[in-house]
């Protein structure tokens, strides 16, 4: 088919329905409907995931188009904090793939988390900030953190995350677990496998701590992939809000086992070198 913008004629171009992306709206409100409750009553924080909720050709067009890991558009993080790859200009996705993000900014879309979550009121980000395609190669992660919680161009508050997994035969061994912990940093209380086709959604706050620790141990051939999409309202509940911290970064933290490790590693570590009745006095000194 073709079709005239501005006098430029595109050819080539296939029309989908909105159902053809993600399910009708009945559906999606049954969907809603069915899990809010849990949504709700997700531990550590509201949170769910749920899987085969969009069309199996819809995900593989958009896996198709997924750009190598070798190309030159990605933003690429490489720090003590994250080893991954981000693309957040549209221009650099293919078509089917841009149209997929648009059916999730969409009206039935944006019912559909109001719904499920309870935040009324989202507005979706044309801007993609720290959204977009993500994919991560073998040796990648992502520490645990809180997200930025203000839009930085339109100020707007940031409430919802979804991920989207396009993963396919991705083994258990592989890791790369979608892992939520608790605000003390003791452990994780949900693992969640990134399958193909299954979708994370989980409220936005200053204690949302989440994030993929644990370098990836997938084939070289093998990426963990990924679609981000984050949901704003225009202000949010006191609650939520860490007054001492106000409009904030990315809030990367320390899980509570790896302080005591490094801990406990500085203590032998002294063993060899200072003298037992320094030791014993410094022992005493921590007790």
């Amino acid at each position: 088919m073709n079709c005239r913008i501005g006098g430029i004629v595109l050819t080539n171009v296939t029309y989908h329905s909105m159902n053809y992306y993600i399910p009708d709206v009945p559906t999606l409100q049954t969907l809603a409907s069915s899990n809010k409750q849990r949504y709700a009553e997700g531990n550590p924080f509201p949170h769910i995931y749920l899987d085969n909720v969009f069309p199996e050709e819809a995900l593989n067009n958009v896996l198709d188009e997924f750009p190598g890991a070798n190309g030159a558009h990605w933003q690429r993080y490489s720090n003590a904090q994250e080893l991954k790859l981000a693309l957040k200009d549209e221009s650099n996705y293919g078509a089917f793939t841009r149209h997929f993000i648009y059916s999730l900014n969409s009206r039935p879309f944006l019912n559909f988390l109001e719904e499920l979550t309870g935040i009324r009121g989202l507005i979706p980000d044309p801007y993609l900030e720290g959204g977009g395609l993500h994919q991560i190669v073998r040796g990648g992660l992502l520490k645990i953190h809180a997200d930025f919680n203000k839009h930085p161009i339109t100020n707007l508050d940031r409430r919802l995350n979804v991920l989207i997994y396009l993963n396919k035969d991705w083994e258990e061994s592989y890791g790369g677990h979608f892992e939520l912990w608790d605000r003390n940093m003791e452990k994780a209380e949900v693992k969640i496998l990134p399958l193909f086709n299954r979708m994370a959604i989980f409220s936005t706050t200053s204690y949302s701590y989440h994030g993929h620790p644990d370098a990836l141990n997938c084939p070289e051939d093998r990426t963990r992939k990924s679609i981000a999409l984050y949901y704003y309202t225009n202000g949010r509940p006191e609650e939520e809000i860490d007054p001492t911290l106000g409009s904030h970064t990315t809030l990367f933290k320390i899980r509570r086992h790896r302080t005591e490790d490094f801990k406990k590693g500085i203590r032998l570590g002294l063993k060899d070198f200072v003298p037992p009745v320094l030791m014993h006095a410094y022992n005493k000194l921590r007790s």
